[in-house]
């Protein structure tokens, strides 16, 4: 396809791995849909170009990968200077990106662009160029951390958590009964210039031209509906945007787990994974190690720098690697449940694959997908239950738990993978011929195209 010939898209995530995995996804699924129509530029820090060369499959030819520098030196991690590293992106990203617009061989028709990112808004408008905001979370997160205010006119910021989490509010628009426990962690924040940062993402974005959700109106309609009443912005929800396509190829590397399973019996097999964002202290680790042991359960875990030392501690119950193709993981029949962090492309990608979860929260948007998980859809038990949020999860009641949600014959467990067998259905039905994110992609695509013509 000659550059020219197709409605050039550029991408741009923010920096982090679900924002990115979400962002390349979403490509994805507009080039399958487009019918030869896109030529994506798909724009990523120098660091995570090399994480794609790692551990993505070949990328369809219309999607191309192009660079601008680092936000922060290597040495500083974003999870030990946060501050740092979103004041980083907040102010460095935008002259490279704009000096790589210039060097294009067809000018850019779109932006997409990752919310999280302040100022892709303001350089769209500078230059023309319309702007699509991806939201990688829950629509309900969305809301929350866009009506602030309201938090704090209510009296309900700052607040101490082991105080006053099982407050309930309900003067959010499009969000029913919520404990304050359940806020995102952005609404916890102590430190305002940190807070500052987080705010101001939401003071432009119904400048945007459209607002893109991974989620569906069939999950959280009345957060969206409420969205799109508030908003002047089109608003499509998208999701589940996961890499489904996958699923019709072989696997993609060279593994030592997809043998394993197959030789697992159907649904016998706990799949844990804690994300790659924040670190699980290593008592923790060793206390979910010791669990899984008791509980006799077979397990895969995906747990990367600790894999060698736990897999010993684990015994052979089960199988210990640093990575895996996740989405195909999940859809295995030998999986039976989900050990999870919650974060948001994990939990769309076992509500696709139908898998129910033990939801084990850290931080950002998970507690709100927690409170979703168990208490909206009552798809998944608590794992924090016992414990309380953030202290010592001991080792006898992930034992409890996880031989809970894998007991083939219990009432609980039935009644949860009836649900969630529900919402699975209800995502693949999204993505069949007249399915509503079917239905909202075609219609953003048909939006943006039809204008460059």
């Amino acid at each position: 396809m000659a550059a020219a010939a197709a409605c050039n898209v550029v991408a741009v995530p923010y920096p982090g791995r679900g924002h990115v995995n979400a962002m390349i996804n979403l490509c994805k699924l507009l080039v399958h849909s487009s019918q030869g129509n896109l030529l994506i530029t798909f724009v990523v820090t120098e660091e995570w170009l090399g994480y794609l060369q790692e551990t993505e499959e070949k990328l369809p030819a219309v999607i191309r990968l192009a660079t601008i520098p680092n936000v922060l030196p290597s040495e500083i991690g974003r999870g030990a200077d946060m501050l740092s590293f979103i004041t980083s992106v907040q102010t460095k990203m935008e002259e490279p990106f704009e000096m790589l617009l210039d060097r294009l061989a067809a000018p850019a028709r779109i932006i997409i662009a990752d919310t999280l990112l302040n100022w892709p808004i303001e350089l769209g408008e500078r230059r023309n160029i319309p702007v699509a905001l991806l939201w990688p979370m829950p629509a309900s997160v969305f809301t929350i951390q866009h009506h602030f205010e309201l938090l704090v006119r209510h009296g309900h910021y700052p607040f101490v958590l082991s105080e006053r989490g099982e407050e309930r509010l309900d003067y959010i628009p499009g969000i029913q009964s919520i404990r304050l426990a359940d806020f995102p962690a952005a609404t916890r924040l102590k430190d305002p210039r940190l807070l500052d940062r987080i705010r101001l993402v939401f003071s432009n974005v119904s400048r945007a031209k459209y607002l893109l959700f991974n989620s569906m109106d069939e999950l959280e309609s009345e957060a969206i509906d409420a969205l799109k009443q508030e908003f002047k912005s089109q608003i499509y929800t998208l999701g589940p945007i996961i890499p489904q396509l996958n699923l019709q190829k072989p696997f993609s590397f060279p593994n030592t787990y997809s043998d394993w399973l197959d030789s697992q019996p159907r649904s016998s097999v706990l799949y844990l994974s804690l994300g790659s964002y924040v670190s699980v202290s290593s008592a923790q680790m060793d206390e979910i190690a010791d669990g899984l042991r008791e509980s006799g359960v077979r397990f895969l875990w995906v747990a990367r720098e600790d894999a060698t030392r736990l897999q010993e501690r684990c015994g052979d119950a089960g199988k210990i690697v640093q990575w895996c193709e996740q989405l195909r993981v999940l859809c295995h029949t030998a999986i039976g449940g989900f050990w999870t962090h919650c974060g948001w492309n994990s939990t769309v990608e076992a509500m696709y694959a139908g898998v129910p979860m033990i939801a084990f929260p850290l931080s950002a948007d998970q507690p709100t997908n927690r409170k979703l998980i168990v208490e909206d859809w009552k798809i998944g038990w608590n794992a924090w239950g016992a414990a309380g949020e953030g202290k010592l999860l001991r080792s006898r009641e992930i034992c409890r738990l996880v031989r809970k949600l894998m007991d083939m014959e219990g009432g609980e467990r039935k009644e949860m993978v009836g649900r969630v067998a529900e919402v699975q259905k209800a995502c693949l039905a999204a993505f069949s011929d007249g399915g509503s994110s079917t239905a909202n992609l075609s219609a953003f695509l048909h939006d943006f195209i039809a204008k460059q013509t």
